[in-house]
């Protein structure tokens, strides 16, 4: 009998064709194909490996070889051309964020240098100005009677001739109103407010400070005081007119005392420089305009002037 190639189902009455037996597919043909190629060129790498080792150099393997390379020459020197701009640009990329990242690093050593180039100054004009502050303190030009406590200045305000500055030194290092203050150069003023650990220093351009002074060339005696500007910081007030007083003579604290009163600063320190001498007929005194001898607008380092006898 016959053998039927279509099915009819009962339910769904649809005839399904049975595929033909014995017959491969095209898939299957392909790779089947692909693994004899594959193994084919294994097989033959093998081989030509393999004599290529047992061959001397001048054998027909190294002979393809290199006819191969003389062939593939031309275009290995042409993809080498190509090549050559991309890697030339990405050389120059790379050496670009190399010179960036060697001239952060050099540019960040700069500054570290800078700073301590500018701290080693700093340093070094401390260290000459407590030299000179302390070569006046041993000196024979320092006030008897009296200990000079170095001290800096901590706050100076702004403007030519300021009228106060504070120190770092204070009650608890024996410093009491009205304690003289000077410079290896010359008076620069007094204390007047103290706190435990800095004082308050008025300047004798403050327009409440004066000091009894006198001409040590001519011994013409007056009062020192804030003067009426920048180029007239201080005038030796008081001055008979019968007295003599010339530009260049020295003007210095004149210490006076008696037996309820004394002065408040010591005898013999350097306060300025007369500028110039003027009388008119009007006038009660001589006009006698002094320069100080300390630069009252740039003061970094003072000494406090203590007396011995203070109890502490």
């Amino acid at each position: 009998m016959p053998r039927n190639r279509t099915a009819r189902t009962a339910v769904l009455g649809v005839s399904v064709r049975r595929p033909a037996e014995g017959k491969p597919s095209t898939r299957t043909t392909a790779a089947l194909r692909r693994r004899l190629v594959v193994g084919g060129l294994v097989l033959l790498s093998l081989v030509l490996v393999t004599v290529s080792f047992r061959e001397d150099g001048d054998g027909p393997v190294a002979s393809v070889q290199e006819g191969a390379a003389a062939v593939l020459r031309p275009l290995q020197v042409a993809a080498d051309r190509v090549a050559e701009p991309f890697r030339d640009a990405y050389g120059w990329v790379d050496s670009l964020f190399g010179a960036r990242s060697e001239a952060a690093r050099l540019e960040k050593e700069n500054e570290l240098l800078r700073q301590e180039i500018a701290e080693r100054r700093l340093a070094v004009r401390e260290n000459a100005r407590l030299r000179r502050l302390l070569a006046y303190r041993n000196g024979p030009r320092f006030p008897e009677g009296y200990s000079g406590l170095a001290t800096a200045v901590i706050n100076r305000p702004a403007g030519a001739y300021a009228q106060a500055i504070t120190v770092a030194a204070g009650r608890s290092d024996g410093v009491r109103v009205d304690d003289p203050v000077v410079t290896q150069d010359g008076l620069v003023g007094k204390v007047s407010r103290v706190s435990s650990r800095t004082a308050r220093v008025t300047l004798l351009t403050d327009e409440q400070s004066a000091a009894s002074a006198l001409d040590i060339e001519t011994d013409a005696s007056g009062i020192v005081r804030p003067g009426q500007g920048p180029r007239a910081p201080l005038r030796l007030d008081r001055v008979p007119k019968e007295a003599v007083v010339r530009v260049g003579d020295t003007i210095v604290s004149s210490g006076w005392s008696s037996p309820r009163l004394s002065s408040l600063y010591p005898r013999g320190i350097r306060i300025g420089r007369v500028t110039s001498v003027g009388r008119t007929d009007t006038d009660l005194y001589t006009q006698v305009q002094v320069t100080p001898f300390a630069d009252l607008g740039a003061l970094e380092a003072v000494l406090v002037l203590i007396p011995e006898d203070r109890a502490r």
